[in-house]
Protein backbone atom coordinates (compact mmCIF):
# COMPACT_ATOMS: atom_id res chain seq x y z
CA UNK A 1 0.00 0.00 0.00
CA UNK A 2 1.36 3.51 -0.76
CA UNK A 3 0.11 6.83 0.66
CA UNK A 4 0.34 8.19 -2.62
CA UNK A 5 -2.42 6.04 -4.40
CA UNK A 6 -4.23 5.87 -1.03
CA UNK A 7 -4.41 9.87 -1.50
CA UNK A 8 -5.56 10.29 -4.51
CA UNK A 9 -8.10 7.63 -4.19
CA UNK A 10 -9.41 9.90 -0.99
CA UNK A 11 -9.04 13.07 -3.50
CA UNK A 12 -10.81 11.67 -6.10
CA UNK A 13 -14.13 10.52 -3.31
CA UNK A 14 -14.46 13.86 -1.88
CA UNK A 15 -14.20 15.63 -5.04
CA UNK A 16 -17.45 13.63 -6.11
CA UNK A 17 -18.83 14.33 -3.11
CA UNK A 18 -17.98 17.92 -3.69
CA UNK A 19 -20.47 17.76 -7.33
CA UNK A 20 -23.14 15.39 -5.53
CA UNK A 21 -24.99 18.43 -4.30
CA UNK A 22 -27.69 16.37 -2.85
CA UNK A 23 -25.83 14.20 -0.70
CA UNK A 24 -23.36 17.43 0.43
CA UNK A 25 -26.51 18.92 1.82
CA UNK A 26 -28.02 15.93 3.50
CA UNK A 27 -24.24 15.73 5.43
CA UNK A 28 -25.17 19.15 7.12
CA UNK A 29 -29.05 18.81 6.66
CA UNK A 30 -29.56 15.55 8.54
CA UNK A 31 -27.89 16.26 11.93
CA UNK A 32 -29.19 19.68 11.79
CA UNK A 33 -32.72 18.54 11.58
CA UNK A 34 -32.67 16.21 13.88
CA UNK A 35 -30.62 18.59 16.41
CA UNK A 36 -33.96 20.94 15.72
CA UNK A 37 -36.58 18.25 16.31
CA UNK A 38 -35.69 16.28 19.07
CA UNK A 39 -33.43 19.28 21.15
CA UNK A 40 -36.54 21.85 20.01
CA UNK A 41 -39.76 20.61 18.37
CA UNK A 42 -40.01 17.52 20.72
CA UNK A 43 -41.80 18.09 24.01
CA UNK A 44 -42.60 15.37 26.30
CA UNK A 45 -44.66 18.34 28.10
CA UNK A 46 -48.00 18.34 27.04
CA UNK A 47 -49.58 21.52 26.84
CA UNK A 48 -52.29 23.40 25.18
CA UNK A 49 -54.84 20.52 24.62
CA UNK A 50 -58.29 21.54 23.24
CA UNK A 51 -60.61 21.58 25.39
CA UNK A 52 -64.14 21.80 25.89
CA UNK A 53 -65.94 23.23 29.78
CA UNK A 54 -69.30 22.44 30.26
CA UNK A 55 -70.00 24.21 33.78
CA UNK A 56 -73.90 23.61 34.75
CA UNK A 57 -72.95 24.97 38.00
CA UNK A 58 -72.31 28.08 37.29
CA UNK A 59 -71.30 29.83 40.69
CA UNK A 60 -68.57 31.92 41.34
CA UNK A 61 -66.57 28.93 42.97
CA UNK A 62 -67.01 26.74 39.68
CA UNK A 63 -65.73 29.25 37.83
CA UNK A 64 -62.76 29.94 39.76
CA UNK A 65 -62.18 26.64 39.32
CA UNK A 66 -61.93 26.26 35.83
CA UNK A 67 -59.93 29.56 35.09
CA UNK A 68 -57.45 27.57 37.72
CA UNK A 69 -57.23 24.98 35.33
CA UNK A 70 -57.23 26.45 32.47
CA UNK A 71 -53.73 29.10 34.08
CA UNK A 72 -52.01 25.92 34.44
CA UNK A 73 -51.93 26.09 30.57
CA UNK A 74 -51.98 21.78 29.86
CA UNK A 75 -55.75 23.06 28.93
CA UNK A 76 -56.91 26.04 26.08
CA UNK A 77 -60.67 26.26 26.54
CA UNK A 78 -61.55 26.91 22.89
CA UNK A 79 -65.26 26.37 23.55
CA UNK A 80 -68.18 26.56 26.23
CA UNK A 81 -70.89 24.35 25.78
CA UNK A 82 -74.09 23.78 27.44
CA UNK A 83 -74.96 20.01 26.86
CA UNK A 84 -73.40 17.08 27.18
CA UNK A 85 -74.04 15.79 23.05
CA UNK A 86 -72.48 18.87 22.75
CA UNK A 87 -69.13 17.84 23.65
CA UNK A 88 -69.83 14.10 22.44
CA UNK A 89 -70.07 15.99 18.65
CA UNK A 90 -66.61 17.94 19.44
CA UNK A 91 -64.95 15.21 20.52
CA UNK A 92 -66.16 12.91 17.93
CA UNK A 93 -64.93 15.15 15.01
CA UNK A 94 -61.66 15.62 16.83
CA UNK A 95 -62.32 19.50 18.05
CA UNK A 96 -61.48 18.97 21.26
CA UNK A 97 -59.39 16.35 23.27
CA UNK A 98 -60.27 16.77 26.91
CA UNK A 99 -63.79 18.20 28.12
CA UNK A 100 -64.60 19.64 31.80
CA UNK A 101 -67.61 18.82 33.08
CA UNK A 102 -69.04 20.87 36.30
CA UNK A 103 -72.66 19.44 37.40
CA UNK A 104 -75.40 21.40 38.95
CA UNK A 105 -74.64 20.02 42.50
CA UNK A 106 -70.72 21.07 42.51
CA UNK A 107 -70.31 22.90 45.46
CA UNK A 108 -72.16 20.18 47.34
CA UNK A 109 -70.28 17.28 46.13
CA UNK A 110 -67.41 19.27 47.00
CA UNK A 111 -68.79 19.71 50.70
CA UNK A 112 -69.62 16.12 51.20
CA UNK A 113 -66.68 14.39 49.52
CA UNK A 114 -68.48 11.28 48.81
CA UNK A 115 -68.45 11.90 45.16
CA UNK A 116 -66.50 13.61 42.56
CA UNK A 117 -66.91 17.24 42.12
CA UNK A 118 -66.38 17.38 38.49
CA UNK A 119 -65.37 15.39 35.30
CA UNK A 120 -62.42 14.91 32.82
CA UNK A 121 -63.77 13.41 29.82
CA UNK A 122 -60.89 12.56 27.73
CA UNK A 123 -60.72 11.32 24.16
CA UNK A 124 -58.62 7.91 24.63
CA UNK A 125 -57.67 7.47 21.56
CA UNK A 126 -54.85 9.31 22.17
CA UNK A 127 -52.41 8.25 24.47
CA UNK A 128 -50.78 11.74 25.40
CA UNK A 129 -54.31 12.83 26.20
CA UNK A 130 -54.69 10.29 28.86
CA UNK A 131 -51.50 11.47 30.68
CA UNK A 132 -52.37 14.43 30.75
CA UNK A 133 -55.71 13.96 32.22
CA UNK A 134 -53.69 11.99 35.14
CA UNK A 135 -52.23 14.89 35.16
CA UNK A 136 -54.57 17.21 36.02
CA UNK A 137 -56.92 14.51 38.17
CA UNK A 138 -53.95 15.42 40.33
CA UNK A 139 -55.18 19.23 40.52
CA UNK A 140 -55.23 20.43 44.15
CA UNK A 141 -58.93 21.62 44.21
CA UNK A 142 -59.91 24.50 46.75
CA UNK A 143 -61.10 23.14 49.82
CA UNK A 144 -62.46 25.01 52.79
CA UNK A 145 -62.95 24.48 56.12
CA UNK A 146 -66.03 21.05 56.25
CA UNK A 147 -64.95 19.77 52.80
CA UNK A 148 -64.32 16.42 54.30
CA UNK A 149 -62.92 14.97 50.50
CA UNK A 150 -63.45 11.03 51.28
CA UNK A 151 -62.77 11.06 47.49
CA UNK A 152 -60.71 12.24 44.50
CA UNK A 153 -62.69 15.35 43.18
CA UNK A 154 -62.24 15.09 39.59
CA UNK A 155 -62.66 12.06 38.10
CA UNK A 156 -61.72 10.93 34.42
CA UNK A 157 -64.25 9.46 31.87
CA UNK A 158 -62.22 7.80 29.35
CA UNK A 159 -64.26 7.91 25.95
CA UNK A 160 -62.95 5.39 23.00
CA UNK A 161 -60.60 3.23 24.81
CA UNK A 162 -61.60 2.60 28.36
CA UNK A 163 -59.42 0.00 28.85
CA UNK A 164 -56.49 2.33 28.29
CA UNK A 165 -54.71 -0.28 25.77
CA UNK A 166 -51.98 1.17 23.80
CA UNK A 167 -52.65 -1.12 20.71
CA UNK A 168 -56.03 1.05 20.47
CA UNK A 169 -53.94 3.86 19.52
CA UNK A 170 -51.06 2.77 17.83
CA UNK A 171 -52.44 0.51 15.32
CA UNK A 172 -54.48 3.16 13.84
CA UNK A 173 -50.91 5.05 13.61
CA UNK A 174 -48.97 1.83 12.15
CA UNK A 175 -51.49 2.23 9.25
CA UNK A 176 -50.17 6.09 8.21
CA UNK A 177 -46.84 5.34 9.17
CA UNK A 178 -46.18 1.69 7.28
CA UNK A 179 -47.91 3.44 4.00
CA UNK A 180 -45.53 6.76 4.37
CA UNK A 181 -42.42 4.49 4.47
CA UNK A 182 -43.52 1.61 1.65
CA UNK A 183 -45.43 4.20 -0.95
CA UNK A 184 -42.67 7.30 -0.72
CA UNK A 185 -39.42 4.75 -0.81
CA UNK A 186 -40.88 2.36 -3.71
CA UNK A 187 -42.31 4.89 -6.07
CA UNK A 188 -38.90 7.50 -5.46
CA UNK A 189 -36.70 3.62 -6.43
CA UNK A 190 -38.96 2.60 -9.03
CA UNK A 191 -39.20 6.17 -11.33
CA UNK A 192 -35.11 6.60 -10.47
CA UNK A 193 -34.59 2.97 -11.46
CA UNK A 194 -36.65 3.60 -14.63
CA UNK A 195 -34.23 6.38 -15.51
CA UNK A 196 -31.20 4.67 -14.86
CA UNK A 197 -32.19 1.22 -17.15
CA UNK A 198 -32.84 3.74 -19.91
CA UNK A 199 -36.95 2.43 -19.89
CA UNK A 200 -38.12 6.03 -18.99
CA UNK A 201 -36.43 7.64 -22.57
CA UNK A 202 -38.55 4.84 -24.78
CA UNK A 203 -41.60 6.24 -22.61
CA UNK A 204 -40.78 9.58 -23.69
CA UNK A 205 -40.75 8.81 -27.03
CA UNK A 206 -43.88 7.85 -27.44
CA UNK A 207 -47.19 9.89 -27.83
CA UNK A 208 -47.80 10.04 -23.80
CA UNK A 209 -48.37 13.06 -21.75
CA UNK A 210 -46.06 13.93 -18.58
CA UNK A 211 -49.35 13.23 -16.64
CA UNK A 212 -50.08 10.44 -18.23
CA UNK A 213 -46.94 8.77 -17.73
CA UNK A 214 -46.43 10.23 -13.93
CA UNK A 215 -50.25 8.68 -13.61
CA UNK A 216 -49.67 5.21 -15.12
CA UNK A 217 -46.09 4.80 -13.08
CA UNK A 218 -47.97 5.82 -9.66
CA UNK A 219 -51.60 3.58 -10.21
CA UNK A 220 -50.13 0.32 -9.85
CA UNK A 221 -48.50 0.95 -6.22
CA UNK A 222 -52.61 1.88 -5.43
CA UNK A 223 -52.90 -1.78 -5.14
CA UNK A 224 -50.17 -2.69 -3.22
CA UNK A 225 -51.06 0.07 -0.18
CA UNK A 226 -54.62 -0.74 -0.08
CA UNK A 227 -53.22 -4.34 0.37
CA UNK A 228 -50.94 -2.62 3.29
CA UNK A 229 -53.95 -1.37 5.23
CA UNK A 230 -56.18 -4.79 4.92
CA UNK A 231 -53.21 -6.56 6.66
CA UNK A 232 -53.09 -4.35 8.91
CA UNK A 233 -56.53 -3.87 9.62
CA UNK A 234 -56.78 -7.68 10.02
CA UNK A 235 -53.96 -8.01 12.22
CA UNK A 236 -54.85 -5.51 14.26
CA UNK A 237 -58.37 -6.93 14.59
CA UNK A 238 -56.88 -11.00 15.41
CA UNK A 239 -54.19 -9.87 17.62
CA UNK A 240 -54.89 -6.59 19.53
CA UNK A 241 -58.73 -6.42 19.09
CA UNK A 242 -58.40 -3.13 17.67
CA UNK A 243 -62.24 -2.02 16.49
CA UNK A 244 -63.31 -0.13 13.50
CA UNK A 245 -66.12 2.04 15.11
CA UNK A 246 -67.01 3.48 12.06
CA UNK A 247 -67.90 2.95 8.22
CA UNK A 248 -65.16 0.36 6.98
CA UNK A 249 -65.93 2.49 3.30
CA UNK A 250 -64.77 5.61 4.51
CA UNK A 251 -61.99 4.34 6.48
CA UNK A 252 -60.63 2.63 2.79
CA UNK A 253 -61.41 5.90 1.36
CA UNK A 254 -59.49 8.06 3.51
CA UNK A 255 -56.40 5.31 2.91
CA UNK A 256 -56.71 5.85 -0.76
CA UNK A 257 -56.37 9.36 -0.71
CA UNK A 258 -53.63 8.93 1.65
CA UNK A 259 -51.42 6.77 -0.28
CA UNK A 260 -51.91 9.53 -3.33
CA UNK A 261 -50.42 11.75 -1.07
CA UNK A 262 -47.58 9.67 -0.65
CA UNK A 263 -47.33 8.35 -3.94
CA UNK A 264 -47.60 11.99 -4.92
CA UNK A 265 -44.25 13.16 -2.52
CA UNK A 266 -42.17 9.76 -4.00
CA UNK A 267 -42.46 10.93 -7.42
CA UNK A 268 -41.52 14.41 -6.68
CA UNK A 269 -38.25 13.43 -4.76
CA UNK A 270 -37.73 11.42 -7.62
CA UNK A 271 -37.72 14.29 -10.34
CA UNK A 272 -35.03 15.29 -7.73
CA UNK A 273 -32.71 12.29 -7.18
CA UNK A 274 -30.09 10.91 -10.12
CA UNK A 275 -29.82 8.01 -8.46
CA UNK A 276 -31.21 4.72 -6.44
CA UNK A 277 -29.10 5.79 -3.54
CA UNK A 278 -30.07 9.73 -3.63
CA UNK A 279 -33.94 8.46 -3.78
CA UNK A 280 -33.68 6.58 -0.88
CA UNK A 281 -31.66 9.20 0.89
CA UNK A 282 -34.66 11.70 0.25
CA UNK A 283 -37.18 9.25 0.88
CA UNK A 284 -35.59 8.65 4.79
CA UNK A 285 -35.06 12.42 4.64
CA UNK A 286 -38.58 12.77 5.14
CA UNK A 287 -39.99 9.91 7.24
CA UNK A 288 -38.07 11.40 10.64
CA UNK A 289 -40.05 14.67 10.29
CA UNK A 290 -43.32 12.97 9.33
CA UNK A 291 -42.97 10.38 12.37
CA UNK A 292 -41.82 12.84 14.92
CA UNK A 293 -43.99 15.63 13.79
CA UNK A 294 -47.13 14.04 13.22
CA UNK A 295 -48.26 13.08 16.57
CA UNK A 296 -47.45 9.52 16.34
CA UNK A 297 -44.68 9.30 18.45
CA UNK A 298 -44.57 12.80 20.79
CA UNK A 299 -47.87 15.00 21.74
CA UNK A 300 -48.83 16.98 19.07
CA UNK A 301 -49.65 19.73 21.61
CA UNK A 302 -46.71 20.08 23.26
CA UNK A 303 -44.85 21.34 19.98
CA UNK A 304 -43.99 25.07 19.81
CA UNK A 305 -46.20 26.65 16.75
CA UNK A 306 -43.35 26.63 14.27
CA UNK A 307 -43.24 22.52 14.21
CA UNK A 308 -47.30 22.42 14.36
CA UNK A 309 -47.24 24.55 11.23
CA UNK A 310 -44.82 22.72 9.98
CA UNK A 311 -46.47 19.61 10.87
CA UNK A 312 -49.52 20.99 9.22
CA UNK A 313 -47.49 20.68 5.68
CA UNK A 314 -47.28 16.89 6.23
CA UNK A 315 -49.48 14.19 5.03
CA UNK A 316 -49.09 12.20 7.74
CA UNK A 317 -50.57 14.35 10.31
CA UNK A 318 -53.71 14.50 8.36
CA UNK A 319 -54.19 10.88 7.92
CA UNK A 320 -53.77 10.24 11.65
CA UNK A 321 -56.63 12.24 12.42
CA UNK A 322 -58.28 11.08 9.99
CA UNK A 323 -57.71 6.68 10.78
CA UNK A 324 -58.25 7.69 14.21
CA UNK A 325 -61.08 9.49 14.19
CA UNK A 326 -63.01 6.87 11.78
CA UNK A 327 -61.68 3.71 13.26
CA UNK A 328 -62.12 5.11 17.33
CA UNK A 329 -64.46 7.39 17.44
CA UNK A 330 -67.11 6.55 14.51
CA UNK A 331 -66.72 9.98 12.70
CA UNK A 332 -67.32 10.05 9.42
CA UNK A 333 -65.69 11.51 6.80
CA UNK A 334 -68.54 14.35 6.56
CA UNK A 335 -66.71 15.46 9.81
CA UNK A 336 -63.07 15.30 9.11
CA UNK A 337 -63.24 16.68 5.98
CA UNK A 338 -60.69 19.41 6.60
CA UNK A 339 -57.92 16.78 6.91
CA UNK A 340 -59.59 14.78 3.84
CA UNK A 341 -59.26 18.51 1.80
CA UNK A 342 -55.30 18.93 3.29
CA UNK A 343 -54.53 15.69 1.64
CA UNK A 344 -56.15 16.46 -1.52
CA UNK A 345 -54.43 19.46 -2.00
CA UNK A 346 -51.40 17.93 -0.89
CA UNK A 347 -51.45 15.08 -3.65
CA UNK A 348 -52.75 17.96 -6.36
CA UNK A 349 -49.73 20.08 -5.42
CA UNK A 350 -47.30 17.07 -5.17
CA UNK A 351 -48.05 15.78 -8.42
CA UNK A 352 -48.33 19.14 -10.71
CA UNK A 353 -45.02 20.04 -9.29
CA UNK A 354 -43.52 16.68 -10.44
CA UNK A 355 -45.15 16.78 -13.60
CA UNK A 356 -43.73 20.21 -14.40
CA UNK A 357 -40.64 19.16 -13.34
CA UNK A 358 -40.38 15.86 -15.92
CA UNK A 359 -41.83 18.15 -18.49
CA UNK A 360 -38.81 20.44 -18.08
CA UNK A 361 -36.82 17.21 -18.18
CA UNK A 362 -38.44 16.31 -21.48
CA UNK A 363 -37.08 19.50 -22.88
Amino acid sequence: MKLQRLLAIVLKELRQLRRDRLTFAMIVGIPVMQLVLFGYAINLDVRQLDAAVLDQADTARSRELVAQIEATQVLTLRYRVSTPQEVNDLMRRGKISVALILPTDFEARLERGDRPALQLVVDGSDQVVQAAARQLARFPVPDAAGWTQQVTPIEVVNFYNPERRAPINTVPGLIGVILTMTMVLFTAIALVRERENGNLEMLIATPVSPWELTLGKVLPFVGIGLVQVTVVLLLGKWLFAVPVRGSLLELYLAALVFILASLSLGIFLSTLARSQFQAMQLAFFTFLPQILLSGFMFPFAGMPKVAQWLAELLPLTHFLRLVRGIMLRDASLFELWPALAALGIFTLVMLSVAVMRTHKRLD
